[in-house]
């Protein structure tokens, strides 16, 4: 958020924050992170636009060193008053006529060799226009039940769980519940993951996933509680955005930072994006389980 931080002066989110002190934070950086996808977006199109002017500088090349049709010379007729070369004979080639540069059919070749270089990537620009969706079907949100949970050995702000979310062998988690969270309560229960990022180092421990949890201004938080009867492994989709989740979120393209603002609990305590329910097909919709009307990180 840094480059978002810097189209907004200090004095707009210390007014903001006295006009809303609850919810003033999650303005501002609900603000930014709509300013970012602005400017990102203002440059792919100012480099599509680059790649389209490249075409048709191509095409102009290449229509400029396309070969003229042959013309047709008149049959040179033999004056009456000399007589015809005998046979064998090679014609006289005239004095001023300079003879073919090797040099010059380089050069041409050279030439439409380079301009074909340049026409070929014409492919790839028009894949550009294609923006790749930014939606929450391209997270991979599953059912995990946490088997174990223990503090972190460097902070008491962070807490390590392994959590089996259907695979071979359980998935360690690093995360930051708050100090309000009962650890103990936790471990058994059934909770939502985020299972493609991208794995890293928190304080020394590496961590393979991140616990979806809801919060309060003051700190209060509550994991996300999936439907009666889910499984470890169950898939969490939304009715109004199908699709496949990537395999991996990159961290240049800031997926997760782009959707998390529209991530809400909403009055009636369900988990939802845009207003579509976090559904396990056939078993129901996730909740929190006492808070309403707060933010999902």
């Amino acid at each position: 958020m840094d480059n978002a931080d810097n189209l907004f002066h200090p004095s707009l989110a210390a007014a903001l924050m006295k006009l809303d002190p609850e919810d003033g934070e999650q303005i501002m950086e609900y603000f930014k992170t709509h300013a970012l996808l602005t400017r990102e977006k203002a440059l792919l199109q100012a480099s599509v636009r680059d790649q389209k002017k490249l075409l048709v500088e191509n095409a102009k090349a290449l229509f400029s060193l396309a070969p003229s049709p042959p013309t047709v010379n008149p049959a040179p007729t033999t004056p009456v008053d000399q007589p015809p070369s005998p046979a064998g004979a090679t014609a006289a080639v005239p004095s001023n006529a300079p003879p073919p540069s090797s040099h010059d059919h380089r050069d041409r070749h050279s030439r439409r060799r380079r301009g074909d270089r340049k026409a070929r990537p014409s492919s790839d620009s028009f894949s550009l226009e294609v923006e790749p969706r930014v939606d929450v079907s391209r997270l991979d949100l599953r059912v995990g039940r946490i088997l174990s949970v223990r503090q972190h050995p460097l902070t008491d702000a962070m807490s390590v769980q392994e959590v089996d979310v259907g695979e071979n062998a359980p998935r360690t988690v690093v995360s930051k519940l708050g100090v309000k969270t009962n650890q103990v309560v936790l471990q058994g229960s059934l909770a939502v993951l985020l299972c493609n990022v991208k794995s890293c180092k928190l304080r020394g421990v590496v961590s393979q996933a991140r616990l979806l949890c809801c919060s309060t201004s003051d700190d209060h938080t509550e994991l996300l509680t999936p439907p009666t009867g889910s499984t470890p492994g169950d898939r969490i989709t939304f009715l109004n955005y199908p699709g496949d989740p990537d395999r991996e979120l990159q961290s240049k393209q800031r997926v997760w930072e782009l959707l998390q603002p529209d991530l809400q609990v909403d009055s009636k305590g369900v988990a939802n994006y845009m207003g579509c329910g976090f559904e396990v097909k056939g078993k129901g919709l996730c909740r929190a389980p006492t808070l309403t009307n707060c933010a999902i990180r």
